[in-house]
């Protein structure tokens, strides 16, 4: 199912409010039970901050075999190596999380991440992914896209950041290489309602190339505290619903997930979100006790009791799924 939506009408709906919103919210959660049905999705998993244990690999092997104890199906990784890491540094990581858990989901390395994984390798980004890939990774974060727009990424960095067409090729490349990856927005800070639009309508159009992506996540900014850069406030729940609803029109039939962030908006904002469109509430982020603070979500996580209690408010059932979404 796809849905026709002009650039100008998206523009228009994102800034709903009061009825209007209402009845865009409804209109996107139609279409969410058409493509995906009623269940709210969930997927077990822990996150690792590869600044914080990526060189102690006896600890990431232990890490990693207490959260498959716990039910964990995935282990997400992501942030650079230190500069004096070994050159096959991220590779030795893949190898050391499928062997402490065979058959567990990674879920490692954002574009700059790959980059990095290559040059310091000397290859290509396509050779380093494949190679990646036979030592267990099985998907890619699509974070860092922020906005897809040159002016403003650079704007946001306050100098140079990684070109969109990089971004673009190296999520394509992993795409390729038969590794799926989430998309993201980081949104409410300098862009337009039009670049947000142009973001979710370049999403898309990867999405018809390669059908590697999984789900799109928005994700609300918060500036630094004395940032210089002049940004908007913090996103309203007006403005997040209105995306999330405009994200299910614009993305329907390319990208059918949408994920409601409930470390971003708590778990009320994320119940309107699954009522307005969302369908999936993303990963649990179990700490374990080992090292709590291995992940940078350290205290921010989700039960399976209160999943099932989110979805029971909504009057749908909670489900279990893998990475990719098979349900469990």
């Amino acid at each position: 199912m796809t849905t026709t939506l002009t650039d100008a009408e998206a523009v228009e709906l994102l800034g709903a409010d009061g009825q209007d919103l209402e009845d865009l919210c409804a209109r996107a959660d139609a279409v969410r039970r058409d493509l995906v049905g009623d269940q709210v999705t969930f997927v077990v998993n822990r996150n690792l901050d590869t600044e914080r244990v990526g060189t102690s690999l006896p600890l990431v092997h232990d890490l990693v075999v207490e959260a498959a104890s716990l039910g964990a199906t995935e282990v997400c990784v992501q942030n650079p190596l230190p500069a004096g890491a070994p050159d096959d540094g991220y590779l030795d990581l893949v190898r050391t999380i499928a062997s402490a858990a065979p058959g567990i989901h990674l879920h490692a390395f954002r574009p700059a991440e790959v980059a990095d994984g290559a040059a310091r390798l000397g290859i290509s980004p396509r050779s380093f992914l494949e190679r990646a890939r036979d030592a267990g990774l099985g998907s890619v974060p699509g974070t860092a896209a922020k906005i897809l727009d040159d002016d403003v990424r650079t704007r946001l960095a306050g100098g140079p950041d990684m070109p969109v067409a990089r971004w673009v090729e190296l999520i394509t490349t992993a795409h390729e290489a038969g590794l799926t990856s989430t998309s993201t927005m980081l949104y409410g800070h300098i862009e337009t309602p039009a670049q947000q639009v142009a973001h979710l309508r370049l999403l898309a159009e990867i999405a018809e190339r390669t059908g590697g992506f999984t789900e799109f996540i928005a994700m609300p900014f918060t500036p630094a505290p004395g940032a210089a850069l002049p940004v908007n406030s913090r996103p309203s729940v007006r403005e997040t619903r209105a995306l999330t609803a405009v994200s299910r029109l614009v993305l329907a039939g390319r990208i059918n997930h949408i994920q409601a962030p409930w470390p971003k908006i708590g778990t009320a904002g994320a119940i309107q979100l699954l009522r307005g469109g969302a369908d999936d509430l993303g990963g649990l982020l179990i700490d374990g006790v080992l090292d709590p603070s291995a992940g940078q979500e350290q205290g921010i996580s989700l039960t399976r009791d209160d999943v099932t209690a989110i979805a029971a408010e909504l009057g749908r059932p909670a489900r279990q799924r893998t990475t990719r979404y098979d349900l469990l």
